[in-house]
């Protein structure tokens, strides 16, 4: 019976060996990435940053991605550094490149001429750094953390409401659930900063290329989501209330 086990797993172990020499990992850097068939999550930035270098194939679990890479269906995969760190803990047979793909720092678009918007904006994000609160909502978004922020509503003053353009379709960030209704780390972002300055803003289903094209041409009083390397000289941008990093993964 030992034998037979012994035997057994033998076998499992030169089959994995030959599978990952058979399906030799062909990305081995940051610039390596650029023209090769690239997987991402559908629904998130991290496909439209796949389909920008390469040609992008999206997956709809990452379990399915990974089977995929691990079996050269896909060349390489781009996540967020957070959740992709998580899910190769939990894989085998594929790694994260240590150099980062892309990261950058996300803030509020703020139209150039509403000086006292972006100020007020400023202010509410270095009180919810002070408080924890950004730290919690990057916790809730990016490591499975538990965080629940309840509007005090009772203890408000509201001076009105501001539209604000989200994208619909960029988890973690902003995204609509079953029922249609906007979610995510940028729509609690929103939420907090808008008690704290006495606002309420009001959802504008936005494209995520297209929000500081919204904000500058007046279709949105300001935006969450945006690249900070698009609308330079165009708008006005917050202090930062979150990073993106998105990173590689590979077969090993």
């Amino acid at each position: 019976m030992r034998k037979h086990f012994y035997l057994v797993l033998s076998a499992f172990i030169l089959l994995s060996v030959t599978a990952c020499s058979r399906f030799p990992n062909v990305v081995h850097t940051p610039e390596d990435v650029e023209g090769k068939l690239i997987g991402g999550l559908e629904g998130t930035p991290s496909l439209r940053l796949a389909d920008e270098l390469g040609t992008a194939r999206a997956f709809f679990s990452e379990e399915d991605m990974m089977s995929e890479l691990r079996m050269a269906g896909i060349d390489c995969a781009i996540m967020e550094r957070t959740t992709a760190q998580e899910l190769v803990s939990n894989t085998s047979g594929v790694r994260i490149l240590p150099d980062n793909l892309v990261e950058y720092e996300l803030s509020f678009a703020v139209p150039m001429e509403n000086a006292a918007l972006l100020e007020a904006i400023d202010y509410a994000l270095e009180e919810l750094d002070r408080n924890g609160t950004l730290r919690s909502l990057a916790n809730k978004y990016f490591s499975r953390g538990i965080f629940s922020y309840v509007t005090p509503d009772e203890t408000i003053e509201r001076t009105g409401s501001l539209t604000i353009a989200l994208p619909p379709d960029s988890p973690p960030f902003s995204f609509k659930n079953e029922e249609g209704l906007f979610v995510g780390m940028d729509v609690e972002i929103a939420i907090v900063v808008g008690d704290l300055i006495g606002v309420e803003f009001i959802p504008v289903e936005t494209d995520a290329w297209e929000l500081v094209t919204a904000v500058r041409y007046g279709r949105a009083d300001l935006a969450l989501g945006w690249h900070p390397g698009e609308g330079e000289g165009l708008i006005s941008k917050s202090i930062p209330y979150a990073r993106a990093v998105h990173v590689i993964i590979v077969r090993r």
